[in-house]
C-alpha cells in the first residue's frame, strides 16, 4: 500500500489493490449515484449492468495474474477508509492501458485529493502491468478528471468523438497519455 501524508488538516491518503470486500462499495457507487452525476461523466444509464453483472465483472479480476487481467482496480483511501477507485482496462500487458478515476461521494471531491491519489496509483499500473503508456480519455465536458490529469503530468493528445467504454454514450473525449519515461520523472 502506498501512503501520502498531507498537512495536519488533511487526511492520510493511500492506495491499495482491490479486495473482495471492496466489491459492494464499488457496485453501490455505480448503482446508487445520482443519474445526473453519472450522465455528467458520460454514462449511458441504459447500459448500466445490474448488481449480479457488476459482481461477476469485478470478481473476475481478483484471482487473475497481471498478464491475464482485462481490468485492474485500485482502491483510494483517506485515513484508511475507502473513498474511491481507479481502474484500467483495454490492457495490453507490457504495452498500454486506459485509466478511469472515481471518487465515490461528493464530500471527497473538490478537495485536491485526486492528483495525489492518481500519482500513488501510477506505480501499480506501470510496474505490475509493465506499461509503456498509460492513457485516460475522460468526457471532455467533465472538467475534474481533465484538470487532475494535467496536474499529474499527463500530456494532452487530442479531443475526439467516440464511445470510450462499455457504459458510455458517444461523446467528445480528451485523450491524455503518460509515457513510462515521463512517469519515472514525476
Amino acid at each position: 500500500m502506498r501512503r501520502f501524508e498531507q498537512n495536519m488538516n488533511q487526511p492520510v491518503l493511500s492506495v491499495r489493490e482491490i479486495q473482495k470486500n471492496d466489491l459492494p462499495s464499488i457496485i453501490d457507487y455505480w448503482l446508487g449515484s445520482d443519474p445526473a452525476f453519472l450522465r455528467g461523466m458520460g454514462v449511458d444509464l441504459d447500459k448500466m449492468p445490474d448488481r449480479e453483472q457488476w459482481t461477476a465483472m469485478l470478481s473476475a479480476q481478483l484471482d487473475q495474474s497481471y498478464e491475464d487481467k482485462k481490468s485492474y482496480c485500485l482502491i483510494w483511501q483517506a485515513d484508511g477508509e475507502p473513498v474511491g477507485h481507479s481502474n484500467v482496462n483495454k490492457i495490453v500487458f507490457g504495452q498500454e492501458a486506459y485509466m478511469h478515476l472515481h471518487l465515490w461521494n461528493s464530500g471527497a471531491r473538490k478537495r485536491g485529493w485526486g492528483v495525489n491519489l492518481v500519482k500513488m496509483g501510477l506505480p501499480y499500473f506501470f510496474n505490475n502491468l509493465k506499461l509503456k503508456t498509460l492513457y485516460c480519455e475522460p468526457y471532455a465536458l467533465n472538467p475534474a478528471p481533465n484538470k487532475t490529469l494535467e496536474k499529474v503530468g499527463f500530456a494532452f493528445v487530442k479531443e475526439y468523438v467516440t464511445v470510450p467504454g462499455m457504459l458510455n454514450f458517444e461523446q467528445k473525449v480528451n485523450l491524455w497519455e503518460l509515457r513510462y519515461e515521463k512517469y519515472l520523472h514525476l
